[in-house]
C-alpha cells in the first residue's frame, strides 16, 4: 500500500486538527508511514474543493476545522459526491456547546491562536522582567512598559514580576545615594515611573528581618536608621527630578500596589 496521505482543511493554522489526527495514527502507524498535508486559512468554497479533488486523487481522507456551518456542510456535501472520507473534527462539539450554552457560536476564527499569542506576550514580558531586574541593564527603561525606582526592600521585584503576570514589561532601578541612576532613567515619560515610597520604620523592620535570614548581625549599616534616612532622602531627590507618580508600600500588599499602578497608568493614557 501507497503512504496514506492525510488532508487537513482549517479556517486558522490548523494545528487543533492536527493534533487530533496525529493522536488517531498513532493508534495504527508511525510517523513514516503518513503523510499531513495542511491547508491553513481556507476560506472560501474554491480553496476547499482543490482540496477535495487532491485528495479524492490520491485516495486519501479528509481532517477539517472550520467554524462556518456553510463551509462545513459544503465539504461534507462535496466529499460524499467523490466518495471522499471526511471528518468534521469541531462541528458536532460546535453544535453540542450551542444547545449546551443556548446561544451561537462566535463563528471567529483562530481564536485558539490569539490565545497563544497572549500566553507568549506575557512569558515575554516575564523574561523582560528578569533580564532588567534591579538595575541590570539600563537599556530595559527606555523598552519597558512600566518603570519602578525606590531604594533596596520596597518590593521591586516581585511587583516587576505580578505586573509581568499582566503581559507588561517592567524595569526596576535600585536608588542608592553612592550611585548616579541611569541616564535613560530620566530620558522615559514620566507617566511610566513609580515611584516606591517606604516609611523609615517599616524598611528598617524588613532590613533587619533580612538580616537575620541572611546570619549578618541586625547592626549592620544596611539596617542603620541613619543609612535608611540617607537613602529615603536620595530618593525623594529623584522622584521630584523625575516628576513621576509615588505610592507608598509601606503597609500595602505586591497585588494592592499593582493595582494602584494600573488604574494610574490607565488614566495617564489618551483616549
Amino acid at each position: 500500500m501507497d503512504k496514506p496521505i492525510i488532508y487537513l482543511i482549517s479556517d486558522s493554522l490548523g494545528e487543533t486538527a492536527e493534533k487530533v489526527i496525529k493522536a488517531a495514527l498513532l493508534q495504527f502507524v508511525n510517523g513514516q508511514e503518513y503523510e499531513i498535508v495542511r491547508s491553513p486559512y481556507v476560506e472560501d468554497k474554491a480553496k476547499i474543493k482543490q482540496v477535495l479533488i487532491k485528495a479524492a486523487e490520491d485516495r486519501g481522507i479528509v481532517g477539517y476545522t472550520l467554524v462556518s456551518p456553510d463551509l462545513r456542510q459544503y465539504v461534507k456535501r462535496k466529499a460524499a459526491e467523490m466518495d471522499l472520507e471526511a471528518i468534521d473534527i469541531i462541528g458536532p462539539m460546535l453544535e453540542a456547546m450551542e444547545r449546551l450554552f443556548q446561544k451561537k457560536p462566535r463563528m471567529e476564527a483562530g481564536l485558539g491562536h490569539q490565545l497563544d499569542e497572549a500566553y507568549f506576550k506575557r512569558v515575554e514580558a516575564i523574561e523582560f522582567a528578569v533580564k532588567y531586574d534591579d538595575g541590570r541593564d539600563p537599556r530595559g527603561i527606555e523598552q519597558a512598559d512600566i518603570v519602578l525606582v525606590g531604594v533596596s526592600r520596597t518590593s521591586k521585584t516581585p511587583l516587576s514580576q505580578y505586573l509581568a503576570l499582566k503581559s507588561l514589561k517592567v524595569a526596576n532601578v535600585p536608588v542608592v545615594p553612592e550611585v548616579d541612576p541611569p541616564e535613560e532613567l530620566f530620558r522615559v515619560d514620566p507617566s511610566k515611573c513609580f515611584g516606591l515610597k517606604i516609611s523609615p520604620e517599616k524598611l528598617n523592620g524588613i532590613r533587619k528581618e533580612r538580616l537575620r535570614a541572611l546570619g549578618l548581625k541586625e547592626d549592620a549599616n544596611y539596617a542603620a536608621p541613619k543609612r535608611i534616612h540617607e537613602e529615603l532622602e536620595y530618593f525623594e531627590q529623584i522622584v521630584e527630578r523625575l516628576r513621576c507618580p509615588v505610592i507608598d508600600v509601606s503597609n500595602k500588599a505586591v497585588e494592592e500596589t499593582a493595582n494602584i499602578i494600573l488604574l494610574l497608568r490607565m488614566s495617564s493614557q489618551p483616549e
